[in-house]
């Protein structure tokens, strides 16, 4: 989609190839469906602990899941041709809409029609059939017609499947590395200890959110300059990049290892679940935050078409982390998952890189490490150390809230005054208010 936004591809090339690509995903996402449906009893029975649920109702819930699963597969063609065609912003706007309709409509449901895990999940994927329409509608009103109906087409796949294959592997091991703990703890540990768990991931996830709106922006650019051959301004775009990303997770991050008893006392309004699930946050947190800043360098890579080193490095990460999990856990608990994680994330950043620098020779390998991580992240722990030692125990919400405030703000103004870029675009856009206000 971007090479045909820069003329690399026609209309009605980008067209056939959009519902070839439907067409496979389509058949995908219903096999993914088909298999989770059908082993969903036996999962229900042999896999989960569930003991404080009926199986009919894991098993119902499970067979929901899938379908809901498979939609949000086939959501992802979608997402990715907007991105491709550089309508970020309406993207954005779709998405939030939907967002909207898929929670709020959530807790009506459980509200007023049915407080169960069946009726959950079947809003769900009532909320991703709709997402798909919009999201499909939007995509092709974006490309211009051609001379007729698109159609599947295998040369248009075989133009792109190299690519394709590669990046369905890297999808595929992603998916595998960031869910292999979940999947191994659901079997080694009772619901409650799994739940709490669940509880440091979902928040810790959260991070996962500030990545996507950095890398929409960044890489249709790496690759338009790409195309070009404008090696240069390749690397500011990365460089920038890179330091933003570090701004926007390395603060997020640093508040919620550092103030997770807090954060979940906070939200949750449980004492002994904040206790028992903090430090699992903490070091959940720090692990993505490492894990995210390899998202510029990853799109770079993939804007060159390399993908061997993401498919690569994933299957390592899976062969350390699985056997790593497997051990630790019965002895640590579900903290063992979680520092496994974190040491793998640790992995990502020291060892990966270097060999992502020596491919990329026209890229500054100590300025990443120095100006665009090290630098901000350091930047971003000054004030939230500081309060943490100055105010180690808020007591009533209020205080909690004012900490949590105080602690972010002042962790964002460190980390992008130690970020040369993000200093520089941030004192561009006072100095250009500042004109505006006095014209």
């Amino acid at each position: 989609m971007a090479r045909y936004t820069g003329g690399g591809h026609t209309a009605q090339g980008v067209r056939d190839l959009l519902r070839s690509t439907e067409w496979v995903a389509g058949g995908i996402a219903a096999a993914m469906a088909l298999v989770v449906w059908s082993a969903s009893g036996w999962l229900a029975v042999h896999w989960l602990q569930a003991n404080q649920l009926s199986t009919a109702v894991v098993a119902q819930a499970l067979a929901v899941m899938a379908f809901v699963t498979a939609l949000r597969f086939a959501e992802g063609v979608y997402r990715s041709a907007v991105v491709g065609l550089q309508q970020q912003v309406l993207l954005n706007v779709v998405m939030s809409a939907l967002a909207t309709v898929r929670w709020v409509g959530a807790i009506a449901v459980l509200a007023w029609v049915s407080p169960t895990l069946t009726a959950f999940f079947a809003w769900q994927a009532a909320v991703s059939a709709a997402t798909i329409l919009v999201l499909s509608r939007v995509t092709y009103m974006h490309i211009e017609a051609g001379d007729r109906p698109a159609r599947f087409s295998l040369a248009a796949l075989r133009g792109v499947w190299r690519f394709a294959a590669g990046m369905f592997l890297i999808a595929l091991l992603s998916f595998l590395l960031t869910q292999v703990d979940k999947i191994l703890l659901s079997k080694i540990l009772g619901l409650r200890e799994f739940g709490q768990y669940m509880l440091a991931a979902t928040v810790a996830g959260g991070l996962y959110m500030l990545i996507m709106p950095i890398t929409q922006a960044v890489y249709p650019r790496l690759c338009e300059q790409l195309a070009s051959g404008d090696t240069a301004a390749f690397a500011r775009t990365f460089h920038r990049g890179a330091q933003a990303m570090t701004v926007a997770v390395a603060s997020t991050a640093v508040v919620v290892a550092l103030f997770a008893d807090v954060l979940l006392r906070l939200w949750t309004r449980d004492a002994g679940l904040a206790e028992h699930s903090a430090r699992l946050l903490a070091l959940l947190a720090l692990g993505n935050m490492l894990h995210a800043f390899m998202g510029v360098p990853y799109h770079a890579q993939l804007a060159t078409g390399w993908t061997r080193l993401a498919i690569g490095t994933n299957l390592v990460a899976i062969v350390v982390i699985v056997p790593g999990i497997v051990w630790s856990v019965p002895r640590y608990g579900a903290e063992g998952a979680a520092w496994a994680w974190l040491c793998l994330a640790a992995g990502y950043v020291l060892i990966s890189m270097h060999v992502f620098f020596a491919r990329m020779p026209h890229l500054d390998k100590v300025r990443w490490y120095w100006n665009d991580v090290a630098l901000p992240l350091l930047g971003a722990c000054f004030v939230p150390v500081l309060l943490r030692w100055l105010a180690p125990s808020p007591q009533t919400s209020m205080e909690q809230l004012a900490c949590l405030l105080l602690a972010s703000a002042g962790a964002y103004a460190g980390a992008a005054l130690c970020a040369g870029e993000v200093r520089h675009r941030i004192l561009l856009q006072i100095a250009r208010i500042r004109t505006n206000t006095s014209s």
